[in-house]
C-alpha cells in the first residue's frame, strides 16, 4: 500500500552525480552489462572491478594547483589477470566543453598509471565513455579525440551513452539496470502535467509500480539481491527528488512506491555492517599472531585506540 508523505526533503542539487556514484560503487555489478555494451566487451559478472582514486591536481606553471574530481575511473580484472582500465563521466547534459574535460581527466588517469623504464615513459589512457542524462536529439552517438605527437598522429572514440534511449523493457531485457535511476528523465516533459492532471499522475505511478515489480521479481529470482534492490530504489527517490523539485505532487505520488525518501538505505547499513563485522575478525587474527599496532591500524583504518578496545572486549590483550 502506498503512503502519502506530508513533507518532502530539499532535494540534494548533487542528486544526479550521487546517484551515479552511489550505484557504481555499492552496486558495481550493474556496471558491467553498460561496459559490455558501449565498449564491445563480453565480460560475465565474475571479473574484479577495482576503484581508483577520483580526486587529481593539475600544477600550473605558477605552482599553483587545480583539483579536478572525475565521476568514475575503475579497472576490470579478468581470471586470467588481464585488465582494462575505464572511465566514464555522468553529465547532465551535453556542452562544448566536455571533451575538453574528458581528455584532461583521461591524461591524468593514464599520468596516474604511468611506468617508467630507463628513459622510456609509458602512459595508457582509459576507455573513456559520457554518461548524458539530457541531451539534443540530433546529438551523436560518439565523440573522437585527435592527438598530433611529434611522433605521429593517434585517436580515440568516446561514446554517448544515452540514458532516455531505452524503453523500460529494452532496460531489463538488456540488463541496464544502472540506468534506472534516472529512467525519470524519460518523462521529464510530461512532469508539469502529471503534477496537475490525475490521470497522468496515475500513469506514472502504473510505470513506477511496474519497475518496482520487475525489480521485486528479480530479487526472488536471485538475479538481484535485497541490497542492489533497494539501493536502485533509494538512487530513483534520490534523482526524483531533483528533477521533480517543482512538482510536489508527482513526488508525493511516485517516491512511496519506489520505498520512501530514505537515502542511506537499511541495506547499506546492513552491508556496512557486515564489513566492520569481517574487519573485527580480521583485526582479531592479527592480533592473535601479536602483529604490531601500527601494522594493523594501516591494514585496518581503524585507530589503534579503537583496535586495543576490540582486542579487550573479545578477551585478546
Amino acid at each position: 500500500m502506498e503512503n502519502q508523505t506530508t513533507s518532502l526533503p530539499a532535494p540534494s542539487p548533487t542528486a544526479y552525480d550521487d546517484a551515479f556514484r552511489t550505484m557504481l560503487n555499492d552496486c558495481s555489478a550493474l556496471i558491467i552489462p553498460v561496459v559490455n555494451l558501449y565498449f564491445n566487451e563480453n565480460y560475465t559478472g565474475n571479473e574484479e572491478i577495482t576503484f581508483s582514486k577520483n580526486e587529481h591536481y593539475l600544477t600550473h606553471s605558477d605552482s599553483t594547483e587545480d583539483k579536478r574530481v572525475t565521476d568514475s575511473s575503475f579497472v576490470i580484472t579478468r581470471a586470467d589477470k588481464t585488465e582494462k582500465r575505464y572511465h566514464i563521466e555522468c553529465e547532465e547534459q551535453l556542452d562544448g566543453s566536455i571533451l575538453m574535460r574528458i581528455f584532461e581527466y583521461d591524461a591524468q588517469i593514464a599520468l596516474d598509471d604511468h611506468t617508467i623504464d630507463g628513459a622510456e615513459l609509458t602512459v595508457s589512457f582509459p576507455h573513456s565513455a559520457v554518461m548524458a542524462l539530457r541531451y539534443a536529439e540530433k546529438s551523436p552517438d560518439t565523440m573522437k579525440i585527435n592527438v598530433v605527437t611529434p611522433g605521429g598522429q593517434t585517436s580515440y572514440t568516446v561514446p554517448i551513452i544515452k540514458v532516455q534511449q531505452y524503453s523500460l523493457d529494452e532496460l531489463f531485457d538488456k540488463k541496464l539496470l544502472f540506468f534506472l535511476p534516472f529512467y525519470i528523465f524519460s518523462h521529464e516533459k510530461e512532469l508539469p502535467e502529471c503534477d496537475v492532471d490525475e490521470a497522468k499522475l496515475e500513469q506514472l505511478k502504473a510505470t513506477y509500480r511496474n519497475i518496482r515489480s520487475r525489480l521485486d521479481d528479480l530479487q526472488q529470482a536471485g538475479e538481484i539481491d535485497d541490497f542492489v534492490k533497494n539501493a536502485i530504489c533509494s538512487m530513483s527517490n534520490h534523482v526524483m527528488a531533483l528533477i521533480a523539485q517543482k512538482y510536489e505532487n508527482v513526488r508525493k505520488g511516485v517516491e512511496p512506491i519506489m520505498g520512501g525518501k530514505i537515502i542511506e538505505y537499511d541495506a547499506k547499513t546492513i552491508l556496512n555492517k557486515g564489513r566492520d563485522e569481517g574487519k573485527v575478525e580480521i583485526v582479531l587474527e592479527m592480533l592473535k599472531e601479536k602483529q604490531p599496532l601500527d601494522f594493523i591500524s594501516r591494514v585496518s583504518k581503524y585507530s589503534k585506540e579503537k583496535i586495543a578496545e576490540i582486542g579487550r572486549l573479545h578477551g585478546v590483550l
